[in-house]
C-alpha cells in the first residue's frame, strides 16, 4: 500500500527524512482491525517525529500520521481514536504510563489502511465529512479536554489561548466560544490574530500585550515565549492549562506568583475515547466544524508539512486518499 513514512529521522531537516512509496498492508494483532483511511490530518507531532523525537531507529521505517476518518472491515464510517493504551488498562487511558500515539509504537494513519485496536474505534456522525472528522482526534481532542475536562471552563467565563493560527488554538477558540465562553487571543501575526474573529474570538492582542482584566483560564500551548505573560494574565485562582511548548520548555516558572495568587498550574496530553465521542457529538449538535488550512492528496504530503514546519498554516491540514 502506498504510505507517507519516516525512512530515517534528522533533526535539523526533518522533510529530508520524509519517504513516499509503498509500505506492507498491516496484519492486525488480536483484537485489532484494519481501516481504510479516507482522510487524515497532519499534526505537529509528524514534524517531531521526523526529527527523532520520540521515535527511535529501533522503529524505523515507521508510517506516520496519528488522524484518521475512514471505513472499517464491516463498512462502517468510523473515526480512529489515535491514544493507544495497554490492553489490560482500565479507566483513562491518557494516564496509562504504557500509552502510545499511532505512529511511535504502531504505523500511523497517512496510508491507505491502519490497523488499529477496535475498541479505538467510534462511529463517524453522518453530519461530518470524512475531512471533518479526520481533524478532530488529536488536536481538537486535546482542545477539548484542555478547556472542559482540565480547566472545567464553563459558560460566561474569559478564557485567553495563547497563539492564533494552529490546529489546538483554532479548536480551542471554535469550541469555547460555541460553550459560551468569552474567547480572547494574542498572536504574533495580526493577521491570523484577526481571522480568529470569525471563529468566536472576542478580542484579539498582540503577544505579550498587556490584558485589560486577568482572564479565569489561559490555554498554553507556545512555551517558553508566552510562559511569563500567561501567569501575568491569569486572576487569582485561576487555571494556567498547558498542553506542549512550542517555542520551547525552559520558561521562568516564577512560583511566588503560582503559591501567592494560588494559581493552578494544569498539564493536559490529548483526550481519551468517551471525550473523543462527546466531541464528535458536540460538533454534530452545534454545526460547527474544524477550520481547514488546505486539503493535500497523500502524494503531496510534503507540501502540508513544509507549510506546517514553516508557520504558513490557519487550522488543519486535512490529507485525502
Amino acid at each position: 500500500m502506498f504510505a507517507a513514512y519516516a525512512s530515517t529521522t534528522d533533526a535539523d531537516r526533518p522533510l529530508d527524512a520524509l519517504v513516499l512509496g509503498d509500505r506492507p498492508d498491516p496484519e492486525p494483532a488480536d483484537g485489532w482491525t484494519t481501516v481504510t483511511v479516507r482522510a487524515a490530518s497532519l499534526n505537529h507531532h509528524d514534524l517531531w517525529s521526523l526529527r527523532g523525537v520520540g521515535l527511535d531507529a529501533s522503529r524505523l521505517p515507521m508510517i506516520l500520521g496519528t488522524d484518521a476518518a475512514g471505513v472499517d472491515t464491516d463498512g462502517n464510517d468510523v473515526v480512529v481514536h489515535s491514544v493507544v493504551s495497554d490492553p489490560e488498562w482500565r479507566g483513562d487511558e491518557t494516564l496509562d504510563p504504557k500509552r502510545s500515539l499511532l505512529s511511535e509504537r504502531h504505523p500511523g494513519t497517512l496510508a491507505e489502511q491502519v490497523a488499529v485496536p477496535r475498541r479505538n474505534l467510534v462511529p463517524k456522525p453522518s453530519a461530518l465529512s470524512f475531512e471533518d472528522a479526520a481533524c478532530v482526534p488529536t488536536a481538537w481532542l486535546t482542545a477539548y479536554r484542555m478547556l472542559f475536562t482540565r480547566a472545567r471552563v464553563v459558560p460566561g467565563q474569559t478564557v485567553l489561548v495563547q497563539g492564533a493560527g494552529g490546529g489546538v488554538a483554532t479548536a480551542l477558540i471554535t469550541l469555547g466560544a460555541a460553550a459560551g465562553a468569552r474567547m480572547w487571543v494574542t498572536s504574533r501575526d495580526p493577521a491570523k490574530a484577526e481571522r480568529t474573529t470569525a471563529l468566536g474570538a472576542e478580542r484579539v492582542f498582540a503577544s505579550g500585550e498587556r490584558l485589560p482584566e486577568r482572564v479565569d483560564a489561559v490555554m498554553e500551548t507556545v512555551g517558553a515565549a508566552t510562559w511569563k505573560h500567561s501567569l501575568r494574565s491569569v486572576r487569582p485562582g485561576g487555571t494556567v492549562v498547558t498542553c506542549g511548548a512550542t517555542s520551547g520548555h525552559g520558561a521562568e516558572t516564577e512560583l511566588n506568583r503560582v503559591f501567592f495568587l494560588q494559581l493552578q498550574i494544569v498539564g493536559s496530553t490529548m483526550g481519551t475515547r468517551d471525550e473523543l465521542e462527546r466531541l464528535l457529538a458536540f460538533l454534530e449538535r452545534t454545526g460547527i466544524r474544524p477550520v481547514v488550512d488546505r486539503t493535500v492528496a497523500l502524494r503531496d504530503v510534503r507540501e502540508g508539512l513544509s507549510a506546517m514546519e514553516q508557520g504558513d498554516v490557519f487550522g488543519k491540514v486535512v490529507v485525502t486518499l
